[in-house]
């Protein structure tokens, strides 16, 4: 059986890493943009558990990903592979 990376985006969703294009702050214009533009045509995924959105992750389906989880902690996921939560972190990702 083959593995297949996947990035936890928090929340216990994970995407699988080759079907990420970009991973954008959640407070620039260029996301909010496309975030409103997805949600428009129903190609939004909101992943954030009812938190604040801090990044944006743009898929090579067209979709948006919205995440509770900062893009420098999800850029450190993925160089590292390092997928799991410790117990409460997602709480304090401030």
């Amino acid at each position: 059986m083959s593995s297949f990376p996947v990035l936890n985006v928090g929340f216990s969703n994970v995407v699988f890493v080759s079907k990420i294009l970009t991973i954008l702050q959640a407070d620039s214009a260029g996301a909010k943009r496309l975030r409103s533009e997805a949600k428009s045509e129903n190609r939004l995924i909101d992943a954030t558990g009812g938190r604040k959105t801090r990044s944006v992750l743009v898929l090579d389906s067209g979709h948006i990903l919205l995440s509770a989880i900062r893009p420098e902690s999800l850029s450190k996921r993925l160089e590292s592979g390092d997928n799991h939560f410790a117990e409460g972190e997602e709480e304090s990702e401030d």
